[in-house]
């Protein structure tokens, strides 16, 4: 197959890929595990840290994703959904998977594919898994696409789970309430695996303490460790002054300056610090 033969096959050879609605939500992981099987369980392979949230999980991924490469690792960053081309889901520091590796891997696994039946969404987790441990990568940046507790990304064990805020967001599949919704994106914690989560929200928050202390995660809010002194928008870019707790300051310039971004860089800091604290050298 060429590239838009290949392009087709994800989309709608399947059938899965022509459902929509509560039709295409899995009631449970049965079916990524087996493409993990099926590529030899690529997600076990790379360092990850896995994001969640109703908002600006995109955002902190990238971010993550732009310090760690800047510190001079080898960087994977997982997004969706894409804007104009699908290999945007799909990054190592930056650039888009090749289109001969996304024809290469269906041309490999079609006939375990049309066993497995996947989803869209299912098979475009597996090849990034594939590819990111294939090109060896240093830690991955995964983002899921909905919920947590049955996305497919949540086959990782990552070193950093990262929940951004809670909101009322696919209510049909994630619960009507808060709380429920938190309950479906704490499913990404991990035993034993620190958790940020960049907003405390007296509604939820016992969610997330709950499930730190049921897995002995270490949990820490974003907002609680952070405070913005001062913020500017000059010349299209935010410039924050902001202050730890612990007393340290610093000023921070980022390009992206819509309305929550002060909120996610403080998230992403977090993020970085508890990662620094456990020995990644990604503070300079």
């Amino acid at each position: 197959m060429n590239y838009s033969e290949t392009l087709e096959y994800l989309f709608s050879q399947l059938p899965m890929y022509q459902r929509q609605g509560a039709a295409a939500f899995k009631k449970d992981l049965s079916n990524t595990l087996a493409l993990c099987e099926l590529l030899g369980n690529p997600q076990n392979k790379f360092k990850s840290i896995h994001i969640a949230g109703t908002n600006g999980k995109g955002s902190v991924s990238h971010m993550l994703a732009s310090v760690f490469q800047e510190a001079g690792y080898k960087v994977g960053l997982y997004t969706s959904p894409h804007l104009t081309d699908f290999r945007e889901r799909i990054k190592i520091n930056g650039e888009m998977i090749s289109e001969q590796s996304v024809i290469g891997f269906v041309d490999n696994y079609k006939s375990g594919f049309e066993e497995i039946k996947p989803s869209f969404f299912e098979m475009t987790v597996a090849l990034a898994f594939d590819h990111f441990a294939n090109s060896k990568v240093d830690i991955a940046i995964i983002e899921t696409g909905l919920g947590g507790r049955l996305d497919s990304t949540n086959v990782i064990t990552p070193e950093l789970s990262v929940i951004t805020n809670i909101g009322y967001d696919h209510q049909q599949f994630l619960g009507e309430t808060l709380p429920e919704i938190a309950g479906e994106k704490a499913g990404i914690i991990k035993p034993n695996v620190p958790v940020v989560v960049g907003e405390f929200q007296q509604e939820v928050a016992e969610v997330f303490e709950a499930k730190a202390r049921e897995t002995n995660s270490r949990l820490r809010f974003a907002n609680r460790e952070w405070e913005t002194r001062e913020e500017v928008l000059e010349d299209d870019k935010l410039q924050m002054k902001i202050r730890h707790y612990d007393g340290m300051e610093l000023e921070v310039e980022s390009e992206l300056s819509g309305p929550h971004q002060a909120k996610n860089l403080i998230t992403a800091l977090e993020a970085i610090r508890t990662l620094s604290d456990a020995s990644w050298n990604v503070t300079r």
